[in-house]
């Protein structure tokens, strides 16, 4: 009988253990501020090949208007910042499975992907477009038929080409935005599916051939923490007003973007920007 209570009890404290050893080996799974200020380190996803949002230098640095983004938060929370780079596909399971503490990583806000994270406020406005050769009249969706189209596979832009081309057309998925921008430049493909801040990249592998052709959706980017995470997700917002309201937004947005800090919509449906 003793025997089998210390089994028990063996069991018991192993089992205790492993938990334990699960927690420290996963050190992302901060669900407040301040537990990310005891911890002494914020840790970022962010996408790892997609200029001007997140890249890696030839240093080695992540860079980019999201490592920007991601960088001042931590400054906020006062805490040094961990860049984790991701493709398109895992950037939500990165952040669900406690990988990330929390997305700045170009992630547009829709509905469908609201109901598996929390969006914050808009911070950046974006588009999704088509690209094609400045030579080749494409004015509607209908002159899509036929072409062969590149698309980062389950991005906003796969999903709207998908839907708004003919059936005719082909779409080829790659994973990621690099893959996706190469198949054009390097003439595996007719067309790509993008965002507007794509043609920088193409105009400077294949300088004035291609130029944005279509618009499908205008989109905005938000910060992304798993769903119930109040604390975090209110900090954000209020981190987010603040470099809204001190230029430092802005600073970042000449930067990288190019363009005015565009005005933010108060709402969007089916996306709550607040924790409930």
């Amino acid at each position: 009988m003793l025997k089998s209570v210390l089994t028990r009890r063996g069991a018991l404290l192993g089992a205790a253990a492993l938990v334990a050893a699960v927690g420290l080996a996963n050190p992302a799974a901060a669900v407040t501020p301040e537990e990310i200020k005891a911890r002494g380190k914020l840790i970022v996803g962010i996408q790892g090949d997609n200029p001007p949002w997140g890249f890696v230098t030839s240093a080695g640095k992540q860079d980019g208007f999201d490592a920007d983004m991601g960088a001042a938060y931590a400054k906020e929370l006062g805490v040094e910042v961990e860049f984790v780079p991701l493709e398109v596909n895992n950037r939500i399971p990165a952040l669900t499975s406690g990988r990330v503490d929390v997305l700045f990583a170009t992630m547009a806000m829709l509905p469908d992907r609201a109901k598996a994270v929390q969006f914050s406020q808009p911070y950046n406005a974006n588009a999704i477009v088509l690209i094609g050769p400045k030579n080749k009249s494409i004015k509607t969706n209908e002159d899509m038929a036929n072409l062969t189209i590149s698309v980062a596979k389950g991005a906003a832009q796969d999903t709207q080409v998908t839907k708004n081309a003919p059936p005719t057309a082909t779409i080829r998925r790659f994973d990621g935005d690099a893959a996706s921008v190469q198949a054009l430049v390097s003439g595996q493909v007719d067309a790509l599916g993008g965002n507007i801040f794509y043609m920088d990249r193409v105009e400077k592998a294949r300088p004035g051939e291609f130029e944005n052709k279509l618009e499908f959706q205008k989109l905005y980017n938000g910060a992304c923490t798993r769903l119930g995470e109040k604390e975090l997700n209110a900090s954000i917002n209020a981190f987010i007003d603040k470099i809204k309201a001190n230029g430092e937004l802005k600073k970042i947005y000449d930067k990288w973007m190019k363009v005015p800090v565009p005005e933010f919509p108060k709402s969007l449906d089916g996306i709550p920007f607040t924790a409930g």
